[in-house]
């Protein structure tokens, strides 16, 4: 089903286009780095106040996409379809399917939304969204949700029946607790990545290219080769995802004011850059992002920019590519696009993999803790790298946990985002 990187994880030496670097998992062979101040301006000058704050954000979300995403796409309109409605988890939930056009004459790409609220809800609910990586009838067994036809575009939902409700087995590496989400009075929204932008696992650089820039991409101009910064599918899924709170915007079931964006893995990746690049996410859940997303990459453990750079062309914009095997000369690092995220909630949640450098990412979040301290008044509690499901380092606005067993959105995972996002909610 889920498609993982399991197989990259044992490969200890790569080579891209003349590059190599060995992958590694030892402490005592990362070196010394430095790491920019997330509040002094790239000519030096100090951040002291909210507005230096959002010049100095802007300054490194600028940086980001001329180096590591490529060009986030604009915003656009969109026309939403009712497909489906209904009742669902035994009376407790109100299911609705709706597709998302980008034209008026419901031509070209669409996302198809799937999304279920607590039915005896008062109110405007808050809510979970994330980009699902199957389809959304993987979500549910319920037989009323909606298999998108796909057989345009390889590399797309999984359409085998089979799959219905893949997800909503607890055995499974990454599962989706709706009933309990829902039990905790949230909705939960979610749509398949493969609408955005479709997904060739680790093939060849030319099947990335041939089938990945599809769909959604047909919204914005051609690719340009002469550009090191053109689009990647990690800034269109981002993309699909600030379009997802367009939606929640015009929904009077959804409270826009509070939801929570989480996603695992590649789009635990995507829902990071979304969060960064629009502020209108209150809280976001990044949840085993791997490298190129929380982890820092100076300290070249585990995953790297070679790694990524060979087997996922399609994620990153080409100018990141110069810095495989040569992080040290890096002008920024990923506490950089964490900080973006400030003085709104974030709580990064870590797997105790090594390929995952999931020690990278409490010290990105050490790095980036100042931002919170100075503009949120609470930045990460000042605690040694915790143990494996230690949530002492999870404060009320900033916070990390980690954790064994298997790769993906698990019980506790859930558990652990939700009462932080109860807690940010609250006013606690």
């Amino acid at each position: 089903m889920r498609r993982l990187v399991t197989a990259i994880v044992l490969v200890c030496v790569t080579n891209v286009a003349g590059w190599s670097q060995v992958v590694n998992y030892d402490e005592s062979k990362v070196g010394p780095y430095t790491l920019e101040d997330p509040l002094r301006f790239v000519n030096g000058k100090k951040v002291k106040n909210l507005r230096d704050w959002a010049q100095r954000r802007q300054e490194i979300l600028d940086i980001f996409q001329h180096e590591v995403y490529g060009q986030i796409p604009p915003r656009c309109d969109i026309f939403l379809e009712l497909k489906e409605q209904g009742v669902t988890l035994a009376g407790f939930g109100l299911r609705r399917q709706v597709r998302m056009w980008f034209r008026a004459d419901k031509s070209g790409p669409f996302i198809d939304w799937l999304i279920v609220t607590p039915r005896h809800a008062r109110g405007p609910v808050p809510s979970v969204m994330l980009l699902n990586y199957s389809g959304n009838h993987t979500i549910l067994s319920d037989e009323a949700i909606l298999i998108t036809d796909s057989r345009d575009v390889p590399y797309q939902h999984s359409r085998d029946t089979k799959a219905r409700g893949f997800y909503a087995d607890p055995n499974q590496p990454t599962y989706y607790p709706v009933s309990m989400i829902l039990a905790r009075g949230y909705a939960f929204v979610t749509a398949c990545y493969a609408d955005v932008s479709p997904d060739p696992d680790p093939v060849s650089e030319a099947v990335q290219d041939q089938y990945a820039y599809q769909r959604c991409f047909d919204l914005w101009p051609p690719r340009d080769p002469s550009r090191d910064d053109n689009t990647t599918s990690l800034g269109a899924w981002a993309w699909g995802l600030m379009r997802g709170m367009d939606m929640i915007e015009r929904d009077s079931l959804l409270d826009a004011g509070r939801v929570v964006l989480t996603g695992s893995s590649r789009l635990g990746k995507a829902a990071l850059i979304a969060a960064a690049y629009d502020e209108r996410f209150p809280v976001v859940v990044p949840n085993q992002t791997g490298s190129g997303g929380t982890p820092l990459a100076k300290r070249r453990f585990g995953a790297n920019i070679t790694t990524e750079s060979k087997n996922f062309t399609h994620w990153y914009c080409r100018a990141y590519r110069k810095y495989a095997g040569h992080e040290d000369q890096m002008p920024f690092d990923q506490h950089l696009l964490l900080a973006c995220v400030a003085p709104r909630a974030m709580l990064v949640e870590g797997f105790d993999e090594p390929w995952f450098d999931t020690k990278g990412e409490f010290l990105a979040l050490q790095a980036t803790s100042p931002v919170w301290e100075k503009f949120a008044r609470a930045g990460l509690p000042r605690v040694a790298w915790p143990d494996d499901y230690d949530t002492s380092a999870i404060g009320p606005r900033l916070g990390y946990v980690r954790r064994t067993e298997k790769h993906g959105h698990a019980a506790c995972d859930w558990v652990w985002m939700l009462r932080f996002a109860d807690g940010v909610f609250s006013g606690r």
